[in-house]
């Protein structure tokens, strides 16, 4: 077999094509034209003896021998792309980072990042996404995701960085025509504002380890929406406490069974399995962490 180290080409023409989805779309990223891109891959599947893709005038997906090709091929790119980060060390910081933070804990996070990070790093770029939404890392071409709760992607990296506070709020208006709960059995009562993703309604769980899903006749898949629906009356939220933390100082919320420890959530960090997180990933992560954990920047 030819050697593939001459098909650099083909093989960064083959996983662009898979994280986006169309030759056209990789041959964008890369700087080529569609054909050039198609042409890069046909000679490396010449190369394998080996069909990547299953192509048709509507359709072009991974064969068995693409997406084994794909899991051995992307981390080693991944890598030789990152590799500059190992003389960081001997130079200014810099470069690009593409993030997902979680939609409204992210707006917190703005704040410090536009107003501290970004002008003690002049020379790293931030693409931001902020999306309850939990993103393909590697397909979207994420190098991090900061995400609320346990991850259930066994082929992502993850570190814990903080464990978050919970609250049970909701806004005057709605307390006017409902009963202050005083127990747990009176709040599992009342009408919420749910959480719901991929078709789970999200739990409320105390530190006791006593549980119950909510009841209510709207439920939402981000934070921000919830939050919204718990100020304008429509119900209560379960929230994290950063979240909701302006909302209580200014009367706009109030938080219910504030005596009752609710059950914390972990914050977390992911990348891509099988690759070092680049130095200024690093960085940023760290910084994040900071943020979260109320210490100084």
């Amino acid at each position: 077999m030819e050697s593939l180290l001459n098909e650099t080409a083909g093989m960064l023409a083959f996983v662009r094509t898979v994280e986006t989805g169309t030759f056209s779309a990789a041959a964008r990223t890369l700087g080529v034209t569609s054909s050039a891109a198609s042409k890069s891959v046909s000679r490396l599947e010449s190369i394998l003896h080996a069909k990547l893709f299953r192509r048709s005038t509507r359709l072009l997906a991974m064969t068995a021998e693409g997406e084994a090709f794909y899991a051995r091929v992307m981390p080693l790119l991944r890598e030789i792309e990152a590799s500059a980060d190992a003389v960081q060390s001997y130079r200014e910081t810099s470069g690009h980072l593409k993030v997902s933070l979680p939609g409204e804990l992210g707006r917190v996070m703005l704040g410090p990042i536009f107003n501290d990070f970004m002008p003690r790093f002049p020379g790293i770029s931030l693409e931001i996404g902020m999306t309850d939404r939990h993103v393909d890392l590697v397909r979207e071409n994420y190098d991090a995701a900061f995400r609320v709760g346990n991850s259930d992607r066994n082929e992502l990296m993850c570190r814990t960085l903080a464990h978050l506070d919970m609250a049970l709020v909701a806004s005057p208006s709605f307390l006017r025509v409902n009963p202050v709960p005083g127990s747990i059995e009176q709040l599992s009562q009342l009408q919420f504002a749910k959480y719901s993703l991929g078709g789970k309604t999200y739990p409320v769980r105390f530190a006791s380890g006593r549980e119950f899903f909510p009841s209510g006749r709207i439920e939402f898949d981000t934070a921000t929406a919830i939050r919204e629906a718990a100020r304008s009356g429509a119900g209560v939220a379960h929230l994290l406490k950063r979240v909701v933390e302006e909302d209580l100082r200014e009367g706009s919320l109030v938080e219910l069974l504030p005596n009752i420890r609710l059950q914390t959530v972990p914050f977390q960090a992911l990348h891509a399995s099988g690759s070092m997180p680049s130095h200024r990933l690093q960085i940023f992560t760290e910084f994040i962490a900071q943020v979260m954990v109320g210490a100084p920047q």
